[in-house]
């Protein structure tokens, strides 16, 4: 195929090769958000108390985190289609683990192990799609990787309720887990015949063991105190922020003595000297501290403070999924023209969507506010879409193949700690209005203008990196995250 194409071939093997790879990442990320609408049903049913329940959801997040960049390098020098496979079927038998738990302890443990496969399989995707595709078949390739990001975050809620509808309060948690093993296990066979093994020559380096320590040691201090931010009360939990920052530190020291001596670094620092990447990463980091945040907050508000049922709030949430796959998709055929500034254009959109959920809610008081905010959802849904796919595909574009899956991984982890930083302190903010007796409704706006002001910084950053590549001298600098995707690949 040439590079100009925009619709596959007819027979081409990428193309159902990135279907079983998209079918991965769907199943992953849809556990991430399914299980929180099934949290009152373990409870009833296998007894699970708060600390069980809170462990359920976070020990998922903090696992998946901690397993990205080790994962992606791993994939990186052992070859992706080998690590594909191994995360896929550690994720279906977690699965099946998770739905036949017998107690509480055990449905933890195998929930940590859900999250490591899923933090194995998220990088491979983002690996094997820069392996798969290059040009404008790349950037296609990643608007269907953002739509699987956007349905699967917003259908997640109403798969659940379903479930719990369809099996019973008693029992219907477990299906939440069940409903994974068919597609799992047909992903695993035509993942054996359609994934591409990775060429030999990419092969040949070792894993940087003293890296992957400190990196899982530094995420991990830096996550733990945001995503049981609930759970641990007192100040003491943030006294872990200043450890991540050492240990993080030295996994920077460590990664460039490495380099340095001419040893292969677990994440090759030289990939933060591209404006694009760099930019990206960060880019990404804060828009999912304040994207994500509008389902923890307006799922809680639709609940407790209107008094929905689960199926209800979980459907009520589907115009943002039906506006972020439509927006994801169509952004994958204009990245390659517009770059940057369909970023930009993308979060203007989710910032006109929270403005108008924020009014709906004052406006249209009591049951009937779903309806209200429907509209607006749409169009958050839409301008999430066009963020997500062309910020992963400009990020990524500069990103030589042999590196791709650290890099995939790098960009993924900056997603979960946005996501656990954003959830923590537009929660805080939620929670603290209820606390002082507020209104449900005062308290959701309140979380919305906050996650806001963070979508806004997300587009400042936006703006000042296509304001600075205007003022560069043609040719200067390293690529540049408003450069065009069609531009030959450096890792062609």
């Amino acid at each position: 195929m040439t590079m100009d194409q925009t619709r596959p071939a007819v027979g081409d093997r990428r193309w159902q090769a990135l279907g079983v790879c998209l079918t991965a990442g769907f199943m992953t990320l849809l556990d991430s958000s399914i299980v929180n609408v099934a949290l009152p049903s373990m409870e009833r049913g296998l007894g699970a108390d708060t600390a069980d329940l809170s462990w359920v959801v976070s020990g998922y997040a903090l696992t998946f985190g901690l397993a990205l960049v080790p994962a992606g390098r791993l994939g990186d020098v052992r070859g992706r289609r080998t690590v594909f496979l191994f995360g896929l079927a550690l994720f279906t038998l977690a699965s099946a683990a998770c739905g036949l738990a017998s107690g509480a302890g055990w449905l933890v443990l195998f929930r940590l192990l859900q999250g490591v496969a899923s933090g194995i399989l998220a990088p491979q995707t983002t690996g094997l799609i820069q392996q798969m595709f290059q040009g404008a078949d790349r950037a296609r390739a990643f608007g269907m990787l953002g739509s699987v990001v956007g349905l699967s975050t917003a259908i997640g809620p109403p798969a659940g309720g379903l479930l719990i509808h369809l099996f019973g309060t008693h029992d219907g948690w477990r299906w939440v887990f069940f409903v994974n093993l068919p597609i799992g296990v047909a992903a695993y066979v035509a993942a054996l015949r359609l994934l591409p093994r990775t060429p030999p020559s990419e092969r040949r380096e070792y894993i940087d063991l003293p890296g992957v320590l400190l990196l899982g040691a530094g995420v991990l201090a830096l996550m733990l105190p945001l995503v049981q931010e609930q759970q641990w009360t007192g100040r003491l939990k943030w006294a872990l922020l200043p450890v991540a920052g050492l240990l993080l530190a030295a996994f920077w020291a460590w990664e460039r003595r490495q380099g340095r001596g001419g040893r292969a670094p677990l994440l090759d620092l030289r990939l933060f000297t591209q404006r694009s990447f760099s930019l990206g990463v960060l880019l990404n980091l804060v828009y999912f501290a304040g994207f994500t945040t509008l389902f923890f907050v307006y799922t809680l508000f639709l609940q407790n403070g209107v008094g929905y049922s689960a199926l209800a709030a979980g459907f009520s949430s589907l115009p943002f999924a039906a506006g972020s796959a439509a927006g994801a998709a169509a952004s994958g055929r204009l990245v390659v023209r517009h770059g940057r500034r369909l970023v930009i254009a993308g979060l203007c959109g989710v910032a006109l969507g929270l403005l108008g959920v924020i009014a709906a809610v004052g406006a249209v008081p009591g049951r009937g506010v779903g309806w209200a905010t429907a509209l607006p959802l749409l169009v958050a849904g839409l301008g999430s879409g066009v963020t997500i796919s062309p910020n992963t595909t400009l990020t990524l574009a500069g990103v030589p193949v042999q590196r791709a899956g650290a890099a995939g991984g790098v960009l993924v982890t900056a997603q979960r700690i946005g996501s656990a930083a954003g959830i923590a302190f537009v929660g805080a903010v939620y929670f603290a209005h209820l606390a002082n007796r507020g209104s449900p409704a005062v308290a959701l706006q309140l979380g919305l203008l906050t996650a806001l002001g963070i979508i806004a910084a997300a587009l400042a950053l936006a703006v000042l990196d296509l304001r600075e590549h205007r003022t560069l001298p043609a040719g200067s600098g390293p690529v540049s995250s408003a450069s065009r995707p069609e531009e030959p690949d450096p890792a062609a």
